[in-house]
């Protein structure tokens, strides 16, 4: 599912927004103009820092928020004016909201019994979800006897257990500690790509969006700045604004020597020139972040063959049990950083060394100048 393209028929789209607003107060807008389709069955993932309009358009999806302006679609038909309770859509959020004088089974009862299915269909049903989930032995506890973990699975199950179409989740994970969130990161994924549901998730973990997602949106400002497949959104960022917040990223700022087809030559403030990827760039003479990921940039001998070539002064080692950041002072920055599996690092660097650098073509980008927000 995860690599159909964007022409993807009309009959793949479950979740269509067509040019929707939100503003609480009439002028300052939350989102801004969204167009977004969401495909049948995929795991997409909205991804943004705080104030940036993502959870406001789950909401609006949940149907907990209404758009300023703009339509909804659900399997082609408009929700905009549908309550949340008929849209059989499937919800979890970080608190878990579990009634806390339900047991567990009760609690994945209840989206049932409203729906008006009969006792025997239920007790399959919270049987089946419980199993899913692996708490069929918990069943008669209440939620106050559970664990953290063991609440998050109920409130899963419970999203699940009336087999909506789709399912929302709002940092689902954001109240686990570090290991059950990994645990619980692969097991919402597992679930997903067993029951073939549709997933729209929450987070401003950028770890957790990669992990777990077909696609991510990058959302900042209430606009959507990239949609695609992590690994896309990692190693080819349309701006400096994802470059930034996925991953690890050097930026050196330079501006626009000369451009030609996918290529460009960028000055940088003291002379130095790059060769980079043209990839959001203006005019010849404008400003332009470059931006480099760590792990592309060779050390010493390796950088030879390299058509950047820099010299670094090593600053500081950053032991990371698996691999090592070295900060260097590079073209007049001093948090430059390169990344070295532990394995390829040379023993005898220490710091104060200055030492040959280098990078390829490929794996150095040119995006728009950063906008003064540290």
């Amino acid at each position: 599912m995860s690599n159909v393209d964007s022409s993807a028929g009309a009959n793949d789209v479950l979740v269509s927004f067509r040019g929707v607003q939100k503003s609480y107060d009439g002028e300052s807008l939350i989102v801004k103009d969204l167009n977004l389709e969401i495909r049948k069955g995929e795991f997409l993932t909205l991804l943004g820092p705080s104030g940036s309009g993502k959870t406001t358009s789950l909401m609006m999806l949940a149907g907990f928020e209404t758009p300023t302006a703009g339509e909804i679609l659900l399997a082609g038909r408009s929700i905009n004016n549908v309550p949340p309770h008929k849209r059989d859509i499937g919800m979890v959020f970080q608190n878990y909201a579990l009634f806390p004088h339900m047991t567990v089974s009760e609690n994945l009862a209840f989206p049932l019994s409203v729906r008006g299915l009969s006792k025997a269909d239920i007790s399959e049903k919270v049987k089946r979800a419980l199993d899913m989930v692996q708490l069929g032995t918990f069943a008669h506890r209440y939620p106050a006897q559970l664990s953290g973990g063991q609440q998050q699975r109920v409130a899963l199950a419970r999203a699940l257990v009336f087999e909506p179409q789709l399912v929302l989740m709002d940092e689902p994970l954001g109240a686990l500690d570090k290991q059950l969130r990994e645990h619980m990161q692969m097991e919402i994924k597992h679930l997903h790509q067993r029951l073939g549901v549709t997933v729209v998730y929450v987070t401003h973990d950028q770890g957790e969006a990669l992990t777990m997602s077909d696609r991510v949106a990058v959302f900042h400002e209430g606009e959507i700045q990239q949609i695609a497949p992590p690994r896309t959104l990692y190693e080819e960022p349309k701006n400096t604004f994802v470059a930034n917040f996925i991953g690890e990223n050097n930026r050196l700022n330079g501006k626009l020597l000369s451009h030609s087809g996918e290529r460009c030559v960028v000055e940088l403030s003291r002379g130095e020139k790059v060769e980079a990827l043209a990839v959001n760039v203006g005019a010849v003479g404008e400003a332009v972040t470059l931006s480099i990921r760590p792990e592309r940039i060779s050390l010493n001998g390796n950088s030879e063959n390299c058509v950047n070539r820099f010299s670094g002064r090593v600053a500081e080692f950053v032991y990371l049990g698996d691999h090592v950041r070295v900060r260097l002072e590079v073209a007049g920055k001093t948090d430059f950083f390169v990344k070295q599996p532990i394995a390829e690092l040379d023993p005898a660097l220490s710091v104060g060394d200055v030492v040959p650098i280098g990078w390829q073509i490929e794996h150095v980008r040119a995006l728009d100048p950063l906008q003064q927000v540290h």
